[in-house]
């Protein structure tokens, strides 16, 4: 990996936690791994509060500020979204919509929406268990940093067309 990964911001842990909620129940799983992830991340005690809040109460997906964010990040953050949707194993219709807005937000086009699917099954099958305390988020973000770097590269390869 070059370079130094940039840290998500307390806008995609919110966001994150809007996804958990969208079936109406945020698993405590689901909790811990949004709040565990952002601690990893190191963000601050008063980010870590405020989404200690958003995991206890309801929220929605607003506005993500996504200026800091690089397509990585993004893929990134919709992976785990992607992964809290299917956690209990029942994807429901709101979750579903909900996932949709996050990468509309986030604006991921379809494909690499799919990518970022994949990937992370990939991942939780890795494992016998997916459950939150098990799931390998810096594997997650490591593969997506590969293959994105590999698809950079296979693009710059491409020839050019007059």
């Amino acid at each position: 990996m070059s370079g130094e990964k940039r840290a998500l911001g307390l806008d995609v842990y919110i966001a994150l936690a809007a996804v958990g909620w969208a079936d109406g129940n945020l698993d405590a799983d689901e909790a811990d791994a949004i709040v565990r992830m952002a601690t990893e991340e190191g963000l601050g005690l008063s980010d870590i509060t405020e989404i200690e809040k958003a995991t206890k109460f309801p929220v929605d997906i607003g506005e993500i500020d996504r200026r800091g964010m690089s397509k990585e990040d993004k893929l990134f953050v919709y992976a785990v979204a992607a992964w809290m949707t299917w956690l209990d194993g029942n994807v429901s219709e709101d979750e579903t919509a909900a996932l949709a807005r996050l990468g509309d937000a986030l604006k991921i086009p379809d494909r690499p929406r799919e990518h970022a699917d994949a990937i992370m099954r990939e991942v939780a099958h890795q494992s016998e268990d997916i459950r939150p305390h098990r799931f390998d988020l810096g594997t997650l973000r490591r593969i997506i940093h590969e293959r994105l770097t590999d698809a950079q590269t296979a693009r710059a390869a491409e020839p050019t067309e007059s």
